[in-house]
């Protein structure tokens, strides 16, 4: 018998779709399930609340913090941002605080018209920064992203000109399937 493959990731969705929070927490819990119960979670929110458009993930780690439970670590909300200025730091402290933690980093990004408002799931890290020349360390096992707004001119006055709405409801989309993954594949996860 052949064993059926899992289609985990890549994932697309759309922050407008009724049932994209469901689906995004059902295609994350089935990867995490296959990560060991001794390999941390570690949610990496990047981003500033400086900037609209870069918001996304201080809104997002804010509102995972209020359905903060013990399957997970979190950092970078609102209050306490992780952005260009300390991520380096941050992900020092997160090696030297979890052994061989499974990090999933979340961040805003610039794209294509049509692709504006779509919530990307993928494996590997995220390269913040990328977007505005920056050269930053990569965050994440895997990474969510949001497509906040249109990219190819002057990228600083894009995401300052973003409609907050957008980001709100993108936050919400992401922080809601996080939340729905992390406890769906708690049940399950490998010993």
């Amino acid at each position: 018998m052949i064993p059926v493959q899992i289609s985990t990731l890549p994932i697309k969705l759309t922050y407008t779709d009724p049932a994209a929070s469901a689906q995004l927490a059902h295609r994350l819990a089935e990867y995490l399930s296959k990560i060991p119960k001794n390999r941390r979670i570690v949610i990496v929110c990047l981003g500033t609340d400086r900037s609209t458009g870069d918001s996304l993930g201080p809104l997002t780690g804010s509102r995972l913090r209020s359905y903060w439970s013990g399957e997970f670590d979190l950092f970078g909300t609102l209050e306490e941002p992780v952005h260009a200025m300390n991520l380096a730091e941050t992900m020092e402290l997160i090696r030297l605080t979890y052994h061989n933690p499974f990090i999933i980093g979340v961040d805003a990004c610039l794209g294509k018209a049509e692709s504006v408002g779509t919530v990307t799931v993928g494996e590997g890290p995220i390269r913040p920064g990328a977007g505005v020349n920056k050269e930053l360390p990569p965050v994440g096992d895997i990474h969510i992203s949001g497509v906040v707004n249109v990219s190819g001119f002057m990228e600083f006055m894009v995401l300052q000109n973003t409609r907050l709405h957008l980001v709100m409801r993108m936050a919400e989309l992401i922080a809601d399937g996080l939340y729905g993954a992390i406890e769906g594949s708690s049940r399950s996860r490998t010993s």
